[in-house]
């Protein structure tokens, strides 16, 4: 798939889960949401979300126990210090719920279900508050049993992605160009940031501020005075988001390009490192490895001097972002014979899921 027709397929699936949320349709097919603990593995996959087993890749469970075409999963499940799974529904039942990770069952008896947008995006916990962004413009606000614990607060535009905080701000971004900076003991509400494109990434948090990739092909700086710059630029849309190790901001874009910035000098740290295709997943950084995913269905490791150590063929798009359990990469590809795929650091595959009928 050439850039032209991928950037199309990501606008189709936006407008359609946009337009879903508004509509009450279901929402079209969509990439995969992954999140794990030491233990199992998370996936949410449409209808339903599974449990797999590190070990083994083995099925722990699958919720809900029988297929509702009403709901829909696609947002990365979140885990809580309290012992629950969270994630929320973009189908017509926009139920936002809580699971034991254990069991997969319902902690919450009654779902919460006041936002009338699909939940695409995970919740930020912090404090023993859930804040939950939801494509109808509202960002909630939960305690940890499900009840709404304030009056939801309306920032307009569509909200794809987890708000980040720094502990005294929460970060929000939105499809409709704006970046929103929320006070967390007042929330107050301070003027838009206009990023200039649709920000469909959390943003990073960094050294006085944090960054935020946009579709206007570069990466501002933002501090929490709203005071702002473009610290970096990129060849083509931004989607996932940016990542800060120390001194070093890392980032990709939809031209399939990874770049490296060092943020003291605004200098690039190396010449073009292009893999074989467009970048929609964020890039994963631990130890002395990078880990990037391509929509060509490649999983590659660079080193710090963005030289490849090695490369494997998944086998399917990739446009979920690859997450480290424990010595494994979990990778979750789009539309492949199997959901999910565990790799070691030598990119020696371990095990594949694909779920039973």
């Amino acid at each position: 798939m050439n850039t032209k027709r991928l950037i199309l397929f990501l606008l189709t699936a936006l407008g359609a889960l946009v337009l879903s949320a508004c509509s009450g349709a279901p929402a079209a097919n969509n990439w995969h949401g992954l999140a794990a603990d030491a233990e199992h593995a998370y996936i949410s996959s449409g209808t339903l979300v599974y449990a797999v087993d590190l070990k083994t890749g083995n099925e722990v469970w699958r919720y809900p126990a029988e297929v509702d075409g009403k709901l829909l999963f696609y947002a990365t499940p979140v885990l809580t210090d309290d012992g629950q799974l969270l994630i929320g529904s973009a189908g017509t039942k926009h139920s936002f719920v809580s699971l034991d990770p254990a069991t997969g069952k319902e902690k919450w008896v009654e779902p919460f279900s006041k936002g009338k947008g699909a939940w695409l995006a995970s919740p930020l916990v912090l404090n023993d508050m859930i804040y939950a962004p939801n494509t109808d413009g509202f960002l909630y606000i939960l305690d940890m049993n499900g009840k709404e614990a304030a009056d939801p607060i309306e920032l307009g535009g569509a909200l794809w992605a987890a708000p980040s905080t720094d502990g005294t701000s929460l970060y929000v971004t939105s499809l409709d160009h704006k970046f929103h900076i929320i006070d967390i003991d007042s929330g107050a509400v301070a003027d838009p940031v206009d990023l200039g494109g649709a920000a469909p990434s959390s943003p990073a948090i960094g050294s006085n501020g944090v960054y935020v990739g946009s579709f206007a092909s570069t990466v501002e700086f933002i501090q929490s005075n709203g005071r702002h710059e473009v610290a970096a630029t990129a060849g083509n849309w931004i989607w996932g988001s940016p990542v800060v190790d120390n001194e070093t901001l890392y980032y990709a874009d939809l031209d399939g390009k990874i770049y490296s910035l060092d943020i003291a000098t605004g200098d690039q740290n190396w010449d073009v490192v292009q893999p074989d295709g467009p970048i929609v997943a964020s890039l994963v950084i631990v130890g002395d490895q990078i880990y990037v995913a391509t929509e060509a269905g490649t999983l590659v490791a660079l080193d710090r001097e963005g030289k490849t150590v090695w490369e494997k063929t998944v086998g399917a798009k990739i446009y979920t972002t690859p997450i480290i359990a424990g010595d494994m990469i979990l990778v979750a590809p789009y539309q492949a014979e199997f959901v999910l795929a565990a790799y070691d650091v030598q990119g020696k595959q371990a095990w594949t899921f694909t779920p039973e009928k």
